[in-house]
């Protein structure tokens, strides 16, 4: 019996990946991924066996890598950012059931609202909520609730899975949300690409960001009513200088 690693391999560069997260993908006979994934490792790890799967097909992917590990391989399922954080570790884990075997490991890595942040500046210095807008496995009605509390709470927000082709209206559709308890121009940003070529960053205020143009390689960030610019970064003081 082998057994499974769910590695969190950061936003997508080297240099983000935690040495954990290096030592599992050397160490394993097979890395399994969503394809966009596997290929930001597949030139690293020469040799492995790959295997990946599409959209939707998250519950497929999670039994090849438990079919794998039960042949007797170490298998590597990949995910972007961290494993346990919108990634499959769940899953994984759920579909092995209450029984021991194979064995699994969960490899965290650096989630986008970490690395995303710091390419904005310091936004989350202070407390912070992350809500995914995609609602193909949330009702809206549900990420609707969560943004009205979050932002009734003064909580810094950071945004997963933005927008997309079939859903391209979702990031204006929150800004209207946040909107009813949030000035126009409380601070926010924008961070493409974070750790990969193309990588981009905008620091705007809600009113534009209402209208900004973002996708599915966007993580964006809504500050709390402490949000500034310094030096043109984005920061959220906690307080330490009043202490």
């Amino acid at each position: 019996m082998g057994k499974v690693i769910v590695v969190g391999i950061g936003p997508g560069g080297y240099e983000d990946m935690t040495i954990r997260a290096d030592e599992a993908l050397q160490a394993c006979d097979a890395i399994v991924g969503y394809p966009v994934y596997v290929d930001l490792v597949r030139d690293r790890y020469p040799g492995k066996e790959f295997h990946s799967t599409p959209m939707t097909r998250e519950a497929e992917r999670c039994q090849l890598v438990l079919e794998l590990a039960r042949s007797g391989k170490t298998a590597a399922m990949v995910c972007s950012g961290d494993s346990g954080i919108y990634g499959m570790a769940a899953l994984v884990y759920e579909l092995r059931g209450e029984s021991q075997e194979p064995e699994i490991q969960v490899v965290p890595g650096l989630t986008a609202a970490c690395s995303g942040g710091a390419v904005l500046g310091a936004p989350l210095t202070h407390d912070f909520a992350v809500i995914s807008l995609s609602d193909r496995l949330t009702p809206w009605e549900t990420i609707e609730k969560r943004l009205d509390c979050a932002a009734a709470a003064d909580l810094t927000i950071a945004l997963y899975n933005p927008a997309s082709h079939g859903r391209p209206d979702h990031v204006k559709r929150a800004c209207d949300i946040l909107l009813r308890r949030l000035p126009e121009d409380r601070l926010c940003g924008i961070v493409r690409n974070i750790g990969r070529d193309g990588q981009s960053r905008r620091i705007l205020t809600l009113a534009e960001l209402r209208e900004a143009e973002v996708d599915m390689f966007c993580t964006v960030f809504i500050g709390n009513s402490a949000a500034k610019t310094v030096a043109g970064q984005l920061i959220t003081p906690r307080g330490y200088r009043n202490v």
